[in-house]
């Protein structure tokens, strides 16, 4: 079994920055593809990145590209999100994933994740 676990979020202005982690424990996550979601209030869970085990595989939704970067550090089974240009829009719980399967290219698709953590909270204030 896997846990995820996310921290880094918080509190920001509009413009500034938050890097989220996500770290794994139960088993190793390095043959995994990783991914991030959010869920706003009053809204349905969305994909943000994903990044497959080998990092050659990325994936942005197309309203975080150019903005947030996805990274993995095998080594200490942790996955990143540094967000950068924050706006209010970008206010949510974020949630990291792993996807089990082996896969051509990640995935956005919520059902493809196996293991997700418990989410964190990220608030923009403009």
């Amino acid at each position: 079994q896997v846990q995820l676990l996310e921290s880094g979020g918080g509190s920001v202005q509009a413009g500034g920055s938050l890097r989220l982690s996500c770290a794994a424990s139960g088993r190793t996550v390095t043959n995994y593809a990783m991914g991030w979601f959010r869920q706003a209030p009053g809204k349905e869970r969305e994909f943000v990145a994903a990044i497959s085990w080998s990092g050659r595989s990325i994936d942005y939704a197309d309203s975080v590209k150019g903005r947030f970067t996805i990274s993995r550090d095998n080594a200490q089974n942790t996955g990143y999100l540094q967000m950068n240009s924050l706006n209010s829009e970008d206010t949510a719980v974020y949630y990291c994933a792993a996807d089990r399967t082996v896969r051509m290219f990640v995935t956005r698709l919520i059902r493809n994740y196996d293991y997700w953590g418990q989410g964190t909270q990220v608030t923009v204030s403009s």
